[in-house]
């Protein structure tokens, strides 16, 4: 039972995330638990809540079990207790910034910014922290978009839960 755990995790990790596909959707957290009972069971939970990836990374997900297999498995979405950054994986956090993208910062939550602190988030090129947000949204919903003053380069920032 431990080894078909472990090949299900490995097929897993072999799912990209629809919208950030240098990722998959281990490293980012989405897959919660394996269960390897009486069947198949993938639990995930969405990254946002109305996140539009979600279909697709189910169907992704049962599509890969399939390739290997695993007719019948199956994935169950939960939202509780809610995702959070936390629990992307150090490889997704470096992945982000070899990619251009200013990783969440751990045990950070985007709440500060409601209260009135103001964050620094150094630029994933030049690693400044003179940087500006220049909108809440970047080009996903999880995204915000930001400008480095020193290098004047545009970059999103994937905002902490």
């Amino acid at each position: 039972m431990v080894d078909l755990q472990h090949q299900i995790w490995q097929i897993l990790q072999c799912v990209e995330d629809p919208e950030i596909p240098y990722l998959n959707v281990v490293e980012m957290g989405i897959v919660r638990e394996v269960k390897v009972n009486n069947g198949i069971e993938v639990v995930i939970t969405p990254t946002y809540s109305g996140c539009p990836a979600m279909k697709t990374i189910e169907e992704d997900i049962q599509e890969a079990l399939a390739e290997n297999g695993f007719h019948e498995a199956i994935v169950k979405t939960v939202l509780s207790p809610a995702w959070t950054t936390d629990w992307m994986t150090d490889d997704a956090l470096s992945k982000l910034r070899m990619n251009g993208i200013a990783p969440p910062e751990r045990g950070a939550s985007d709440k500060g910014l409601l209260m009135g602190k103001i964050r620094e988030i150094a630029c994933p090129r030049c690693f400044s922290k003179e940087t500006t947000m220049i909108s809440q949204f970047g080009s996903t919903a999880c995204k915000a978009l930001y400008k480095c003053q020193e290098c004047l380069e545009p970059f999103d920032h994937f905002k902490c839960i």
